[in-house]
């Protein structure tokens, strides 16, 4: 069995990956599991093996202590941590070869609180992998890009698990602009030239600043392109988490 969590700002495309890529998995014969740790969603793409839902509720907790919807998500965050042990059974019960682990829709209660690494850490003692998503839209600026850069160095420092990065939602840009982020990801220079093209002023050198110190610390973020509407590099992607979590080998034992 293997743990992949799905991470990445508001709006991302966690949820639909989670629905697409099991599907994916699915009719490539692959016994695969989904798991939703957001207790705050409304409705899924997808309908979850186990679901942090039947452990917390959010408008219990708001109601009970007089929270707000922020307040009541990040106390669910930190009363999950508490339920480590039941979720894990449920997981290790499905006994699936791989399980998606769809993360709260606000990165920052699974990433930056310091429930989300104790879950990701105690749930099973199985490998994992955290897949970090680049919203495509979002990234095609620049600065943006730079930004995510940084958020995706902090989820690896957080957790230091093996990490892939995802550009999702490809499907909503041109063919061009999405071989141009990757050539961002790949290579520093073309990424240097676009911050020197597009911005100016502070944001120009902050950019280009916190660019270079990614690259002095030696992490490197090739980007994987990926549509959940239309599947397109699902195929790549599967690849990329086979190398991290099976040396290249199928999932299945």
């Amino acid at each position: 069995m293997f743990i992949v969590f799905i991470i990445g700002t508001a709006g991302s495309g966690k949820s639909l990956l989670t629905a697409a890529f099991s599907e994916w998995l699915r009719l490539s014969k692959q016994d695969v599991a989904t798991v939703n740790l957001d207790p705050g969603a409304l409705n899924l793409p997808y309908t979850p093996d186990v679901d942090a839902r039947d452990y917390v509720n959010i408008e219990e907790l708001m109601d009970q202590y007089g929270l707000g919807p922020n307040g009541a998500l990040i106390m669910a965050a930190d009363l999950l941590a508490e339920e480590v042990e039941n979720l894990s059974k449920e997981i290790e019960d499905l006994k699936s070869d791989i399980v998606l682990v769809d993360t709260p829709g606000q990165m920052e209660l699974f990433a930056f609180r310091a429930s989300g690494p104790y879950i990701a850490h105690e749930l099973t003692k199985e490998p994992k992998a955290i897949v970090y998503l680049f919203d495509a839209v979002f990234s095609l600026n620049p600065l943006n890009y730079v930004s995510n850069l940084f958020l995706s160095a902090a989820v690896y420092n957080r957790f230091l698990l093996p990490q892939i990065h995802v550009l999702s939602k490809c499907d909503l840009l041109s063919e061009e602009d999405v071989n141009k982020i990757v050539d961002w990801s790949a290579n520093p220079k073309a990424l240097e030239d676009a911050i020197e093209q597009k911005l100016e002023g502070t944001k120009r050198l902050l950019s280009r600043n916190m660019m270079k110190a990614i690259h002095q610390l030696g992490l490197r973020f090739l980007l994987v392109p990926v549509s959940a509407k239309t599947n397109e590099g699902m195929v790549n992607f599967n690849m990329a988490l086979e190398r991290v979590l099976a040396g290249g080998e199928k999932y299945t034992y």
